[in-house]
């Protein structure tokens, strides 16, 4: 299950069966520009990359008064979070989750006017099948209650059947020795989850059924490859800051019609110029201390760059001198995430998503009614986080393997008919939550004044996930607002 938010210019891998359409991009011309400025003799600020981290930059700098013109390499907008057309489906690239503890992100669905269509759970319900278990297949939740924290998840975690009563005790002590924890130690960075994990009793069993369930989709990696750091982060604030910090969210309709369409609406208003089809290629300073950012055929002047790309890509872009370390961006490993999107003929899962124990399929979503599937059947979409052993696999390797896990696991699905099996690959999908990857993400700002920095990889203090693009594109503008002498107030400064 994915959240990022990152910025990727490359179009994601999708594969298919020979028999079927190819997923096809909305149409556009390079250098298509929804909207301009004329001659407006006001600020300018020119923001590299569309995806979440750079829609919020120019949607913050345009709201401020600041004149915007908007990069992006791609026909579309939304970064590594986006829709395409395949057939008669509207498919996103992987399933994207939020959390009521998102509050950026949420701030950017209201923004876009949103936010009835990624609704959140009323309260945390997570089904959890275990397929694995001597006995037979059992069904386990982690849900919440009203109670205050830690209490609120005291009630499921007694009754979940997916660990013995040694462990459950086991893990409520770690719970409460990880809520003491500061996220932002660095010493925490250095270590490793597991290590932290093990150090507080954790058998691998708890790891497994419980750490690893939730720590694998948010952070993109399972214990012993996740930094401490963020692991606490993750856990501190999703379960045990308030009680529904946890509440699962989503989007009941095509990732497209949320981070194209309507964060194209609200740019557009703003009269943000939105280039699409259009990669800055070179930035380099003017002779009058301003910024020129050349791309195909045109040599853009700006007061401030925000370079909301990823981490390689904004290597390539850096002048010389605007970071101490610039490699160290390149030590910034990323890692893969893996979808599978099965169509079958009649319904064969009457939940909206589950998770498994004791299979390698990890969450599956029901994605029916958001991708215009017609004809009584049901599309599902299986996200498959921290791919590495498998996002290379052949199509039909996958299908092979993945078509039985999931009779194993849904009955109903035995002896359904496969109208579509395909599989698309994010290889870069986030950055990867290495211990010691803290000390390698760089801030907003550079050395290079009115150049400035965003993107879920930058230093946010939260994993690689589309509250962390959001916060990023926060940064990223207010630096540049500050350094323009423009009065601004941070979006979640209420909520701080």
């Amino acid at each position: 299950m994915t959240t990022d938010g990152t910025e990727q210019n490359a179009l994601p891998d999708i594969d298919a069966p020979a028999v079927g359409t190819e997923p096809a991009t909305r149409a556009g011309r390079p250098g298509d520009a929804r909207s301009g400025a004329g001659g407006d003799r006001r600020r300018h600020a020119v923001v590299v990359g569309g995806g979440l981290a750079g829609i919020t930059a120019a949607l913050q700098l345009a709201d401020a008064g600041v004149r915007v013109t908007l990069l992006e390499g791609r026909p579309r907008l939304g970064g590594l979070a986006f829709s395409f057309r395949r057939g008669e489906l509207t498919v996103d690239n992987g399933q994207h989750v939020y959390l009521r503890c998102c509050t950026a992100y949420r701030w950017f669905l209201d923004r876009i006017d949103g936010a009835r269509l990624a609704p959140l759970q009323d309260r945390l319900d997570v089904p959890v099948l275990d397929v694995g278990h001597p006995r037979g297949p059992r069904l386990g939740r982690i849900r919440r209650d009203g109670l205050p924290v830690p209490l609120h998840l005291a009630r499921s975690l007694a009754t979940y059947p997916h660990l013995s009563l040694a462990e459950r005790a086991s893990v409520g002590r770690a719970a409460l020795a990880l809520k003491k924890l500061d996220p932002a130690d660095p010493a925490l960075d250095g270590i490793d989850f597991a290590t932290w994990l093990g150090r507080h009793g954790q058998s691998p069993r708890a790891v497994e059924a419980l750490w690893d369930l939730v720590g694998i989709p948010t952070l993109n990696a399972p214990a012993p490859q996740a930094s401490m750091g963020l692991a606490a982060m993750v856990f501190k604030t999703g379960l045990l800051s308030e009680p529904g910090a946890a509440d699962i969210g989503w989007a009941h309709v095509p990732l497209g019609e949320l981070h194209d369409t309507r964060a194209a609406k609200e740019l557009d208003a703003l009269g943000v110029r939105t280039a699409l089809r259009t990669k800055a290629e070179r930035i380099s300073r003017t002779d009058d201390g301003r910024w020129a950012v050349d791309v195909p055929g045109e040599t853009i002047t700006a007061d401030a760059v925000v370079l909301a790309v990823p981490q390689q890509e904004t290597h390539g872009l850096l002048p010389e001198g605007a970071l101490d370390d610039p490699d160290r961006l390149l030590d910034i490993a990323t890692a893969p995430i893996l979808n599978l999107h099965v169509v079958y003929d009649r319904k064969v899962l009457k939940r909206p998503f589950f998770t498994t124990l004791g299979s390698p399929v990890q969450w599956v979503f029901d994605r029916t009614d958001s991708s215009g599937l017609t004809g009584g059947g049901q599309y599902l979409a299986v996200s498959q986080s921290a791919a590495q052993d498998e996002i290379d696999e052949p199509v039909a390797a996958l299908r092979e393997k993945y078509l039985p896990e999931l009779e194993r696991l849904l009955p109903a699905a035995r002896g359904a008919g496969i109208r579509d099996f395909f599989v698309t690959r994010e290889r870069t999908a986030t950055f990867a939550p290495t211990p010691g990857v803290g000390r390698l993400r760089p801030g907003a700002h550079t050395r290079a004044p009115g150049l400035y920095l965003a993107g879920a990889w930058t230093a946010t203090g939260w994993p690689a996930t589309m509250e962390g693009a959001v916060r990023s594109g926060f940064s990223a503008a207010g630096a540049a607002l500050s350094a323009f002498g423009r009065r601004h107030d941070h979006p979640l400064q209420e909520a701080a």
